[in-house]
């Protein structure tokens, strides 16, 4: 992308620009009825972003999490769309901007982890897992781009692994997909600079359901692993996320920000 429609940075500590009215906005986050996606949409929510809810599968968990934000005023629907498809990945974010004026952040979250040793992979493994892990987050990105483009300033946030930065001894497929996700990062920070930032955030281990069996089996050994000696919460994680959609990181793309309590540090 070649020019701007804006010159500058966008700082309105010095006047260039006022805060934004995210009340008047929205932000798509993928597989968001639990764990990460689900704090990072009500993170949003409570700063004044209308936001969706997206499953796949677990209804009553999305109409929780739309339920929960709705009691503490915020705005949020759920939307039911597997975003590994580009055509309901593309509904989704039309959706979303159809209801909440536009849209404004996009984090892609959703992801989907499988144990399978390389020699018992079949490519039916390796497509779903590294399609719902990388395709999805181009194929909602795709949708979004003009949206965020109508935006004074657009961000997209791709929740990485710190298997992408380690390798797996049980999943190439999501290492990879997830390794994929950092170059997916970097080029489109490139591509859509300066008027959208484009980062990633690469969590460890996190209390979330998709690590509730490795940590109810290797709990203490896996945090003993970890310098400071716990796992995340997805509150956590989602503040990290916070802070690069907002107003304060907008000189901050390209990157990838480990939060894994300093197992793996660069």
């Amino acid at each position: 992308m070649t020019g701007s429609r804006r010159s500058g940075a966008f700082v309105d500590k010095v006047g260039i620009i006022g805060p934004m009215n995210e009340k008047n906005c929205g932000a798509v986050v993928t597989g968001s009825a639990r764990g990460i996606g689900a704090a990072t949409a009500r993170l949003l929510a409570a700063r004044g972003y209308g936001v969706c809810i997206n499953y796949v599968a677990d209804e009553t968990a999305a109409t929780a999490a739309v339920q929960q934000i709705v009691a503490a005023g915020g705005r949020a629907f759920p939307v039911r769309a597997d975003v590994s498809d580009p055509d309901q990945a593309r509904r989704l974010v039309e959706e979303t901007a159809d209801r909440f004026g536009g849209i404004r952040v996009v984090v892609n979250n959703a992801g989907v982890s499988q144990h399978r040793a390389f020699a018992e992979m079949s490519p039916q493994d390796w497509d779903f897992v590294v399609r719902v892990n990388l395709s999805s987050a181009a194929y909602v990105s795709m949708a979004a781009v003009r949206y965020l483009l109508e935006q004074p300033f657009g961000r997209i946030v791709n929740i990485c692994s710190l298997r992408a930065m380690t390798g797996s001894g049980h999943g190439a497929h999501y290492a990879a997909g997830k390794s994929g996700l950092i170059g997916l990062t970097k080029s489109l920070a490139l591509e859509l600079a300066p008027d959208i930032t484009v980062n990633a955030v690469s969590p460890g281990y996190t209390n979330t359901d998709m690590n509730a069996a490795s940590l109810a089996s290797k709990g203490d050994a896996i945090r003993a692993s970890i310098p400071v000696h716990r796992v995340a919460e997805p509150d956590e994680i989602a503040l990290i996320v916070g802070f690069l959609v907002s107003e304060s990181a907008g000189y901050i793309t390209g990157e990838t920000i480990n939060v894994n309590g300093g197992v793996y540090m660069r």
